[in-house]
């Protein structure tokens, strides 16, 4: 029998039978529901419970669930419901969605001891696999490296200076009108205030020593990380997504080697640049503003400002740079690296790449603020 499908009650003493015929796909989704869905009212004090599906003519993977669905919707208790009459046609597809484990409901809105301890611990694990996969990372680059030392001529100079353009040359105009800006904001906030006391003047101590030791570097490697990590972790990551990696393997070609070390090494070299251009910038612009604003002559500026810095406070914030650097391309390509075949995937990671750089290029300012203290710089 074929056709229009149908669920029919049928007599068989006092055991609760079903008979099922007609055509069972999706074609027929509303009729289907419907009627599996009236069925399921069906149970209640039966002590046997059968289905026949001997007379349906076609069955499609919908068909199949929606049969798994009244038959578990039927057994209560120690009493099972059975499907019977089922072809050899369409056995295993019905014992493929038998196997289908329903997900037990979880009541989000229950806040117990156990389900914090849980989110802490997966939390926890969350940030051991992170700083796991960084050091993998940072163990790959350098065996990489070390390889490149060994054999110059597998080094790749065009790709190292394509990104080197992306990353230093082209955000050079960015990077110089943000750090003018916050040079300009420093200066007139400094002056505001020291005005209170008469020291207009030590306006430029703090503008020079900010500027070269915290500000210019740390607000640098932001934008930075905002700006090339995300990049490089879309690049990396939709290159995941279309199985170019893959293909690099597949030729006998190391990813790390190809991708990561030409970016990493781009970064490395450009975030000092950068991070000169913005000092210069910061301080260009806090003189400006202190000569307009506060009425200190540039000259008497560059005096005080040779007096209030030396160069360690330009070594201190100099030698942060390739290390932060050497951090946000490692968060990024690792990133980049776990992309999944999906588009939310990439949204996900890129995310996460910002985020989790521009964390540790905080943490990696104090670690450094700290060990400079300690030493005496």
């Amino acid at each position: 029998m074929s056709g229009d499908p149908k669920l029919e009650r049928i007599a068989k003493g006092n055991a609760l039978a079903l008979c099922a015929t007609g055509t069972w796909t999706a074609s027929f989704a509303p009729v289907l529901e419907r009627m599996v869905a009236d069925a399921e009212k069906l149970a209640g004090g039966s002590q046997n419970i059968f289905i026949d599906v001997s007379e349906v003519a076609k069955l499609d993977t919908f068909g199949a669930w929606l049969i798994e669905r009244l038959r578990r919707s039927l057994t209560q208790g120690a009493v099972e419901a059975q499907i019977a009459g089922l072809s050899a046609n369409y056995s295993s597809l019905v014992d493929e969605v038998r196997r289908v484990r329903a997900t037990p409901v979880v009541d989000s809105s229950a806040v117990t001891i156990t389900g914090m301890l849980e989110q802490i611990g997966r939390a926890v694990a969350g940030v051991a696999g992170t700083v796991a996969g960084l050091v993998d990372m940072l163990g790959a680059v350098l065996a990489a490296g070390f390889r490149v030392l060994i054999h110059p001529r597998s080094f790749r100079l065009t790709s190292t200076v394509h990104h080197m353009e992306q990353v230093c040359w082209r955000a050079v105009p960015i990077i110089v009108l943000i750090t003018f800006l916050i040079g300009c904001i420093i200066a007139q906030q400094g002056i505001f205030h020291f005005r209170r006391f008469g020291a207009d003047i030590f306006v430029v101590d703090m503008l020079g020593v900010l500027v070269l030791r915290e500000i210019g570097v740390l607000l640098v490697a932001i934008m930075v990380a905002g700006r090339s990590g995300s990049a490089y972790t879309a690049e990396l990551g939709a290159m995941k997504m279309r199985e170019e990696i893959d293909a690099l393997r597949t030729m006998g070609f190391d990813p790390i080697e190809v991708l990561v070390l030409p970016r990493m090494l781009a970064l490395v070299l450009a975030l000092p640049i950068l991070a000169f251009l913005g000092a210069m910038a910061a301080l260009y612009g806090g003189g400006l503003v202190a000569w307009l604003y506060g009425g200190v002559d540039p000259e008497a500026f560059l005096l005080r400002l040779r007096d209030a810095i030396s160069i360690d406070h330009f070594i201190v914030g100099i030698v942060k740079a390739p290390v932060m650097a050497a951090v946000i391309g490692i968060v990024a390509c690792v990133e980049g690296l776990a992309v999944q075949g999906s588009a939310e995937s990439l949204g996900q990671h890129t995310t996460a790449s910002v985020v989790k750089g521009i964390f540790f290029v905080i943490v990696m300012d104090g670690v450094f603020a700290i060990f400079f203290a300690s030493i005496g710089m």
